[in-house]
C-alpha cells in the first residue's frame, strides 16, 4: 500500500468513526435540561396544538405522536396531502417537517412557516418524544 492509499484509507476509517459517533448522539436519550428547552419551545405551538391526548386544537394533539404515522391521530381531519404523505414521526422527518412544513409536505394547512434554528428543533422534538 503506498502512501497516498494508506492516507486516503485512515480518512476514510476517521470519517466513518465520525459519522457512527454522531449517529450514537442522536440517538441517545434526551437529559432534562433539553427536555425542559424542548417545552419551552413549544410555546409556539401551544397556539394550535394540546399535548393532551384526544383534545383537537386548529391542529391535532401532539400527544403520543412520536412514532406515528402522519395523518392518523383519531378525531382529527388531517389535509389530503398530510394523509397521503406517508411520513412517520421520528426524529429525521420531525426536524425536516419542522424546519419548514410546507416544504416536506407542499399543501399541508399548518400555516407555521417553521423553525430554522437547529438546536430549538432538536430540543423540541426531544420534548415530543417524551410526550405518551
Amino acid at each position: 500500500m503506498n502512501h497516498r492509499t494508506l492516507k486516503r484509507s485512515i480518512l476514510a476509517g476517521m470519517a466513518l468513526c465520525a459519522a457512527s459517533s454522531m449517529a450514537l448522539a442522536q440517538d441517545a436519550a434526551p437529559d432534562a435540561a433539553q427536555i425542559q428547552r424542548g417545552k419551552q419551545a413549544f410555546q409556539v405551538c401551544l397556539a394550535c396544538h394540546s399535548v393532551t391526548k384526544g383534545q383537537q386544537g386548529i391542529g391535532p394533539s401532539l400527544a403520543g405522536i412520536y412514532g406515528t404515522k402522519a395523518g392518523e391521530v383519531a378525531g382529527y381531519r388531517f389535509s389530503g396531502p398530510m394523509k397521503r404523505s406517508g411520513l412517520t414521526w421520528d426524529a429525521a422527518t420531525l426536524d425536516k417537517f419542522i424546519a419548514n412544513p410546507q416544504a416536506v409536505v407542499p399543501g399541508t394547512r399548518m400555516p407555521f412557516s417553521g423553525m430554522p434554528d437547529a438546536n430549538e428543533r432538536k430540543d423540541l422534538i426531544a420534548y415530543l418524544s417524551t410526550l405518551k
